[in-house]
């Protein structure tokens, strides 16, 4: 047995895929990113804590650090991996559910290029999430703060994925397996794991279209079905006027081995309008709806059903810093907001914050 197992770990390591080859173009780089916030909350809530349901910039007049993380990343011809680290009030409240020894990891995932000729990756890890246009980099999005959908999908996923980007750069394919619905570790009791699907098609360089499926379970211990589709478009109009319209679609298993589904559904619609490369003005409408409380809970008669409107001014003195100022207003059809301790259905923030990038 003892010398089978040697032969095979000989063979193991002699396959080309695995063998250890000098790689003249592989480079190991350093970046970073910081972003300092202050969000003032006129509901004044008396933790200082904003909704539970708000992961970013969710802390009331008091300066903070909404994210910041060091990253090391290795690219060479057929491997990849990156690993960075995070602290903020963006890692404190969206990690909450993960082992505390988990809670800093903002990625940590490593790759191999499959094909020789063809731009197939197969990467393993903890990596951005797959669905949706907003990420937890707010220097990166249109606007300041997170949508409430983007606040209530999977920032961030565990598993591995293949992925595919044609030799015109006009299509990209990926299916991954994953733990589950923003999860590193699974929920105990939760026995399966989720899939995912994403097609992005980019006919120009101008316009972007992204589908993204989840197919799983819920976050918890639960093991009903979870359905989720993404869909979203972005469109460069002119050169100064954008466009990202996006629509959400979820649905939640009743119980274990029932045929009956609740949903949920939600939308935003982001215009930008850059009126220098240093001076540019943002403008978002959005909904969330979901009555039965599958993704936000609450205790009231007709669920959550929010409408939001924000304006967002950023200034970029350099290109890898930008000030910014938003005005959000959220007003819902029940009183599912804190006001000095007593609830109400519309919530006004203002926030401002100071990003760079290295």
């Amino acid at each position: 047995m003892k010398k089978f197992v040697t032969v095979a770990f000989a063979c193991v390591l002699s396959t080309p895929l695995f063998a250890q080859i000098a790689d003249s173009t592989a480079k190991t780089t350093v970046s970073g990113y910081v972003e300092a916030y202050y969000s003032y909350d006129f509901n004044q809530p008396v933790t200082n804590d904003r909704p539970s349901f708000v992961y970013s910039h969710n802390r009331h007049n008091e300066f903070n650090v909404n994210l910041g993380f060091i990253k090391a990343s290795y690219a060479g011809e057929r491997v990849r991996g990156n690993l960075a680290l995070m602290a903020g009030t963006y890692a404190n409240a969206n990690l909450a559910a993960e082992p505390a020894t988990l809670r800093n990891v903002f990625e940590a995932n490593v790759g191999v290029k499959l094909s020789k000729t063809k731009h197939v990756w197969l990467d393993a890890g903890v990596f951005a999430s797959h669905i949706g246009f907003e990420s937890a980099i707010s220097k990166d999005c249109w606007t300041l703060t997170r949508s409430l959908m983007a606040d209530n999908t999977p920032y961030y996923e565990t598993g591995a994925k293949i992925g595919y980007t044609s030799d015109n750069g006009k299509w990209f394919l990926s299916g991954l397996v994953l733990n589950g619905w923003q999860q590193i570790r699974r929920a105990d009791d939760n026995t399966r794991l989720a899939l995912g699907t994403q097609i992005t098609f980019k006919p120009t360089g101008k316009v972007t279209l992204n589908s993204s499926s989840y197919l799983g379970s819920r976050p918890d211990n639960s093991n009903r079905n979870r359905f989720f589709h993404n869909l979203y478009g972005t469109f460069q109009l002119t050169e100064k006027l954008g466009l990202i319209a996006d629509f959400d679609y979820g649905m939640d298993q009743r119980q274990p081995n029932s045929s009956n589904y609740d949903s949920w559904a939600s939308w935003a619609a982001i215009v930008r309008y850059q009126f220098s490369s240093k001076v540019g003005v943002a403008g978002r409408i959005e909904n969330y709806t979901d009555k039965k409380g599958l993704v936000i809970a609450t205790t009231t008669p007709n669920g959550f059903q929010t409408t939001g409107y924000s304006f967002n001014l950023d200034y970029a003195p350099i290109s890898n810093a930008v000030w910014r100022i938003e005005a959000r207003s959220l007003n819902s059809k029940d009183a599912v907001f804190e006001k000095k301790g007593k609830a109400v259905d519309t919530n006004f923030v203002l926030t401002t914050s100071l990003a760079i990038s290295f």
